[in-house]
């Protein structure tokens, strides 16, 4: 029997979704083909509260994040770092030879918006990268109050990763001024792994026109003029598969209601925050808790090995902390289809094995 998965991705996918996986192929140059791109990109739009382009691409969330850092930058990134992904982003651009700085938080920190204006006060930077949602810490960063800073500098690029958030949390791309928001198939949208997908501003796209290309798979402008010239169809042949099951799994989004979605994860959220500290202590700092997971810390001590070893005798799998967290502190997931029903058998089973009361 396969586990219940409560892990920040991949999560648990529907039967019927997983069935749509094994849809007949299509040509991947024919009208079909952008069809489905195009019907995917306009619900994207409406999970992402944007009318920027919509591109997808056969990779992981990092990916995209690794070509767009490459392609956007003409001068230096600055980018933000709350966890580990956070410190993708860096070493990114470094790999790539792209001129950056990070800025690393303390532990359970939010990166504050105070932070951001200063550096982009020092005229030394044309983008800026954030994390929404960092799942190694826990973090949901306070990205309305930093749209703000970032817009008084109308020659940076803001750069978002919401691969744990998007479509699991509210996050209006045309209001808060992103020019590249990223998400990735396999955490809140609820699919296997294999697809990343972006939204790409007018500002992001003119940018990149500049710099010119810097890579084929994983650059953006390639992606990009496919999209515009070829109708809707990319450079590379795309995975069809992780399209219909998309293209389904965003019907079924819309069919629950996207603000009842938030409303879901909100509700299974304050339940963990609360479970959480009322047993342990959760991880980042309050009010700046994820919405799609909550990492908590390991207060008493218990082996998060052994104990995810008898939740999985019960068909139950959590996370582990992350890196140097490892041990430290515990995951557990609350994304994509899990619901509140999910939340008090999880935690009523870890109650049970550590004796909890």
């Amino acid at each position: 029997m396969a586990k219940k998965l409560f892990i920040p991705g991949p999560t648990q996918v529907h039967p019927d979704v997983l069935a749509k996986m094994a849809s007949p192929m299509i040509s991947h140059r024919g009208k079909d083909a952008s069809n489905l791109q195009r019907n995917i990109a306009e619900k994207m739009q409406q999970v992402l509260y944007t009318k920027n382009k919509i591109v997808l691409s056969t990779t992981s969330g990092t990916g995209l994040m690794e070509g767009v850092i490459r392609s956007c930058t003409e001068k230096r990134a600055i980018v933000f770092s709350v966890g580990a992904f956070g410190d993708r982003w860096g070493e990114l651009a470094k790999l790539n030879n792209i001129p950056v700085d990070v800025h690393r938080e303390n532990d359970g920190e939010p990166t504050m918006p105070q932070t951001v204006d200063k550096y982009l006060a020092t005229g030394k930077y044309d983008v800026v990268t954030i994390t929404h949602n960092e799942t190694s810490s826990g973090i949901m960063n306070p990205v309305g109050s930093i749209s703000e800073i970032i817009a008084k500098y109308p020659d940076v690029l803001f750069l978002m990763d919401t691969v744990s958030s998007a479509a699991g949390a509210k996050i209006e791309v045309d209001r808060l001024g992103v020019d590249v928001c990223i998400t990735s198939s396999q955490k809140a949208l609820a699919l296997p792994p294999g697809l990343a997908l972006a939204s790409v501003s007018q500002k992001a796209q003119d940018r990149v026109n500049k710099i010119g290309k810097r890579g084929y798979y994983l650059d953006l402008k390639t992606l990009l003029d496919f999209v515009d010239k070829k109708d809707n169809q990319y450079p590379s042949t795309p995975s069809l598969s992780h399209m219909f099951a998309l293209d389904f799994q965003l019907d079924r989004i819309m069919k629950e209601g996207i603000e009842n979605r938030f409303i879901r994860h909100m509700e299974m959220a304050e339940f963990m925050i609360e479970w959480g500290n009322k047993y342990f202590s959760v991880f980042p700092k309050a009010g700046f808790e994820s919405m799609t997971l909550t990492v908590m810390n390991n207060t008493r001590n218990i082996s998060i090995a052994d104990l995810n070893a008898e939740l999985g005798k019960r068909n139950i799998q959590i996370a582990n902390g992350y890196g140097d967290l490892k041990e430290k502190t515990f995951r557990i997931a609350h994304m994509g289809e899990l619901t509140m029903d999910d939340m008090l058998e999880v935690t009523g089973h870890i109650e049970d094995i550590l004796k909890l009361n």
